[in-house]
């Protein structure tokens, strides 16, 4: 383009009230968009289970559905929007949680297990199936007791799955949640790793 077909372009948009750009081979940011699709899941409404919770509270004694709610409640206090799915049919599924960082967001599979012993590798295998099904970033398994050697090593080959032990949950929970509450699971052995 010529110098003068240049100015007279710029005239006319000046013109025009028309704006334009210093660089026009410049691109314009655009906030990156993370919208997850829920359909796929069978979702409950949520229930408010941290504010029940006092030092006394021994969290292997609460209802199944309570656990889950209180680990939704968790991973939102960090941070993330979560849902807790359909007792029946949830395709192993306890709660799904979304990480909305348009970047290093993603979708979270959950499993949430009121043990007193250990859990078995099974149940890490079983998460790791789910999440390649509902094509899930991160499967977490959290509970109130620990695993074993085959479970770690598992999840340790596949890392996008993160287990979250008893001791662990005790500190997130008073960390997010402010509640010191009981994990009420045995220690684990000392000779497990």
């Amino acid at each position: 383009m010529s110098s003068t077909n240049s100015c007279l372009t710029r005239d006319c948009l000046r013109y025009l009230n028309a704006l334009m750009s210093p660089h026009p081979y410049d691109v314009e940011p655009i906030k990156p968009i993370f919208d997850p699709d829920l359909t796929r899941f069978r979702l409950v409404d949520a229930q408010s289970v941290a504010a029940g919770l006092d030092s006394r509270t021994v969290l292997v004694e609460q209802t199944p559905g309570e656990f889950e709610h209180l680990v939704r409640e968790l991973f939102e206090a960090m941070g993330m929007q979560s849902w807790v799915t359909q007792a029946s049919r949830d395709d192993g599924l306890d709660a799904i949680a979304v990480n909305p960082d348009p970047v290093m967001g993603g979708l979270a599979v959950i499993q949430a297990k009121r043990y007193v012993k250990s859990v078995p590798v099974e149940a890490v295998r079983a998460l790791w199936g789910t999440m390649e099904d509902k094509k899930a970033g991160t499967g977490i398994l959290v509970t109130t007791s620990y695993y074993g050697k085959a479970a770690h090593d598992f999840a340790h080959r596949n890392e996008r799955l993160r287990l979250i032990e008893g001791p662990e949950l005790k500190h997130l929970i008073k960390e997010f949640l402010g509640q010191d509450v009981i994990v009420g699971a045995k220690e684990p052995p000392k000779n497990r790793r």
